[in-house]
C-alpha cells in the first residue's frame, strides 16, 4: 500500500515549539511527529510513502530520508513554483509518475487510528473513484462537513457556518484515490484545493465513506498538539 504525505505548513505557535519548523517535524511526546506518523504507517501494512514538501521541506527530506529506519520507501515531490494547494499537489505527484493507480491521502500533521488495510479492502470491492474517512462529529471537534448514508458520503461541503442537522459526520482525514480521477478531475499546474474534487464527487455519488469510531489527533494547533502528548503517554510503546 502506497501513502501520499502532504506536508506543507510550518509548526504551530507555542511556547516551547519552533514555529519555523515543518508541523511534521514537531516534538511530540519526545519524538517528532514524522516518527509517529510514518512508524503507525509501516505497521498498517504500508510499504511506500511520497512526501509533498514546500517551503522547508529540505527540513523533512533531511529527517526521514529515504524511510528504510520505519521499512518503508520514500520520495518527494517538492513545489518549486508556488504552492498549489492539496488538490494541485496531489496532480503534481502524479504528473511525476510517483503515484499507484490507488493510494492514500494523508495530511502531515495527523495522526490517526483507522485500519488501512480495512480501507483499502472496502475500495477494491467498489466501483468507486475515492473513499473517504468519515467519524461521527456532531460539532465535537471541528464543524461537521460530511453527510453519510450507508457507506456513501451524500454530501461533503466545507464552510457551512451552521450545518444541517443531517450533517453529522466530519471529514477524518484519510483518503483512498485512483490515479486516474485524479488526472480526470484535477487540472495540472494550477492552484486547487482538494475538497473541491471531493465536493463534486460526493454531489455525483461517486464518494465512498468509512466509517471510523476512534477519534483524530492534529499537531495543527496548541490544544491539538496537546491532546496528541496526552493520548501517547498513555500508550504502551
Amino acid at each position: 500500500m502506497q501513502c501520499l504525505i502532504l506536508a506543507g505548513g510550518l509548526g504551530t505557535r507555542m511556547q516551547g515549539y519552533d514555529s519555523t519548523v515543518p508541523k511534521a517535524l514537531l516534538p511530540v511526546a519526545g519524538r517528532p511527529f514524522a516518527d509517529w506518523q510514518l512508524a503507525w504507517l509501516a505497521s498498517e501494512g504500508t510499504d511506500s510513502v511520497v512526501y509533498s514538501i514546500g517551503h522547508k521541506g529540505g527540513l523533512i527530506r533531511e529527517y526521514v530520508g529515504d524511510g528504510t529506519r520505519w521499512g518503508l520507501a520514500v520520495t518527494y515531490v517538492e513545489e518549486t513554483a508556488g504552492l498549489l494547494g492539496t488538490g494541485g499537489a496531489v496532480r503534481l505527484a502524479a504528473d511525476r509518475n510517483v503515484l499507484d493507480e490507488r493510494f492514500f491521502v494523508l495530511y502531515g500533521d495527523s495522526y490517526l487510528r483507522v485500519s488501512l488495510r480495512s480501507v483499502d479492502q472496502m475500495f477494491a470491492n467498489r466501483d468507486l473513484p475515492a473513499i473517504m474517512t468519515v467519524l461521527a462529529n456532531d460539532g465535537r471537534w471541528d464543524t461537521s462537513n460530511v453527510v453519510f448514508d450507508e457507506g456513501l458520503v451524500v454530501k461533503y461541503q466545507k464552510g457551512i457556518a451552521v450545518p444541517p442537522p443531517q450533517m453529522c459526520y466530519i471529514d477524518y482525514g484519510l483518503l483512498e484515490l485512483s490515479r486516474e480521477v485524479v488526472l480526470d478531475r484535477i487540472p495540472p499546474g494550477q492552484r486547487v484545493d482538494l475538497s473541491e474534487m471531493l465536493e463534486s464527487l460526493s454531489d455525483e455519488s461517486l464518494l465512498g465513506g468509512y466509517e471510523v469510531h476512534q477519534r483524530f489527533f492534529e499537531v495543527g494547533t496548541p490544544s491539538g498538539l496537546q491532546d496528541l502528548q496526552d493520548f501517547l503517554a498513555g500508550q504502551p510503546h
